[in-house]
């Protein structure tokens, strides 16, 4: 199944107020995945990267890195819902974020995305969310959290 984003007009968004966003597709953290994440970051930790080391570990088998959890989401954000007549949207910040569960190798995990508010800035509209990243069959989510993005005026 793919999701079909909604679009908002920067005035439609910065009107909108608190509200449910949606929830994106289900994606598959396989240990390639996991891999060019600790490439990319030289966090090569043998809980991330080694399975046979992992497989004795605490989790019975190798973890997403967090961040990698956390990178994922403005990828997922953009199955839920985009910005019209805005240059870009940016990430601008993070108000909190806590990883509350693993991500174990070979699961599949989605984003559900809440609007808590907007606040108007010289560049454009800043976006604050409340974001749970869901691990497929498991209660607990991987990340929570309250996340700032940024829609520059301007563009089509």
């Amino acid at each position: 199944m793919t999701s079909v984003a909604t679009t908002f007009s920067i005035t439609e968004l910065e009107q909108a107020g608190e509200r449910e966003l949606g929830t994106s597709d289900w994606h598959l953290i396989d240990q390639a995945r996991i891999d060019r994440f600790a490439d990319a970051t030289d966090d090569h930790q043998w809980i991330h990267v080694d399975p046979e080391a992992a497989a004795k570990g605490p989790f019975g088998k190798t973890v997403a890195h967090g961040y990698l959890t956390l990178t994922l989401v403005p990828h997922m954000l953009h199955e839920i819902f985009t910005t019209s007549g805005t240059l870009l949207s940016l990430n601008y910040g993070t108000e909190k974020v806590r990883f509350t569960s693993p991500v174990l190798v070979d699961s599949r995990i989605r984003l559900h995305a809440k609007l808590l508010r907007t606040v108007r800035r010289e560049l454009g509209l800043a976006f604050y969310l409340d974001v749970r990243v869901e691990v497929e069959g498991q209660e607990k989510p991987a990340l929570v959290g309250e996340l700032v993005f940024l829609a520059v005026d301007g563009g089509a």
